[in-house]
């Protein structure tokens, strides 16, 4: 018996309707992911999980609003790591295993930060720039040199008042770089670097009609300049990813779609969920998370082939199939003592 559907009702589909279906048609999700798990659920009702990252003690550094959590998958012992956090996002670890947080603050004085695991010690890597504030820094992640690399968003769209949507590069001697800036990009959210340092890719996700919900990459030159900009792949209608991690092969893992809408241009034709993506830009493979929204994740685990992501009131965790990029294994610094 055929399952095909006849000529006329397909024709009378939305085209996004076949676009949705078109995109998660013959993935190969079992040779990448496997079945999803709850690792944690927190109480009450204004969660917010986001910003995960793994030290080489296994343990999951992820923020909620107004706090930075701790989970430790080994005992299943969840704790406050910060609290105020200063309104941390995203989050991840330096080589020397010292953790780096966007703080967005306000959304008009936020900073990038990092914590000493040892000490406790905090350090502001970056609050201004051109002599303005930030506004809200959201993600961050570091290539084989060290070089830290976050995304800024903030109403300002004049660059003679202030700064604008922008990708940031902090080297190795504290200098702070503009990289990316509107108009050239749109609304940046999450970021990652390939294993051997020699591609950008930055997530844009903008639910106003008609803007970027796509996955860009950039040729990384041995300076951390950027070039050879190309869209590796595109969300739209649906939403657009929000954070995503690399693994050692340098396939994409991408937290992006949604179970309703939400009062923007935004479609549901991007199902909920991990998006895994080639090199190429090729969608491979798929797995639904519970519930909105989907964030983002990060590697971790004794072999590197545990995938945690944040959701909502969640913090899930996925067998992967391949190890995460190197560049997520930190230098071991013992946590801090409560």
């Amino acid at each position: 018996m055929s399952h095909r559907l006849p000529v006329l009702v397909l024709l009378l589909l939305p085209v996004s309707t076949l676009v949705a279906a078109d995109r998660y048609a013959g993935l190969e999700t079992a040779k990448y992911l496997g079945a999803l798990k709850v690792e944690t659920t927190l109480p009450g009702t204004k969660n917010f999980t986001e910003g995960p990252a793994v030290n080489a003690d296994g343990h999951v550094f992820f923020t909620n609003p107004g706090e930075i959590l701790k989970w430790e998958p080994a005992t299943k012992t969840l704790s406050a790591f910060r609290k105020p956090s200063n309104g941390a996002n995203g989050q991840a670890f330096d080589p020397q295993g010292r953790l780096l947080h966007c703080e967005a603050a306000d959304g008009t004085n936020g900073r990038v930060t990092r914590t000493d695991m040892q000490t406790g010690e905090i350090a502001v890597l970056c609050d201004k720039f051109g002599g303005f504030p930030l506004g809200g820094p959201n993600d961050v992640c570091v290539d084989g040199s060290g070089r830290i690399y976050f995304t800024s968003r903030l109403a300002n769209t004049n660059p003679a008042t202030g700064n604008v949507n922008s990708v940031y590069r902090i080297d190795p001697n504290g200098k702070t770089a503009r990289i990316l800036a509107a108009p050239d990009i749109d609304m940046p959210n999450g970021l990652a670097v390939s294993p051997d340092s020699h591609t950008l890719y930055l997530i844009e996700s903008d639910g106003r009609a008609n803007r970027a919900r796509v996955i860009r990459a950039y040729d990384l030159k041995p300076d951390g300049a950027v070039a050879n900009h190309r869209i590796l792949y595109t969300f739209y209608p649906g939403r657009g990813g929000d954070g995503m991690r690399v693994d050692a092969a340098g396939n994409l893992y991408i937290a992006a779609g949604l179970h309703k809408t939400r009062g923007t241009s935004e479609t549901l034709d991007t199902r909920p969920g991990i998006h895994v993506l080639t090199p190429q830009g090729k969608l491979v493979a798929f797995v639904e998370t519970p519930e909105d929204t989907i964030t983002n994740c990060a590697f971790g685990g004794p072999d590197h082939r545990t995938l945690y992501v944040t959701c909502g009131r969640f913090l899930l965790s996925l067998p992967a199939k391949h190890a995460g990029s190197p560049l997520y294994r930190t230098g071991k610094q013992p946590p801090l003592s409560k």
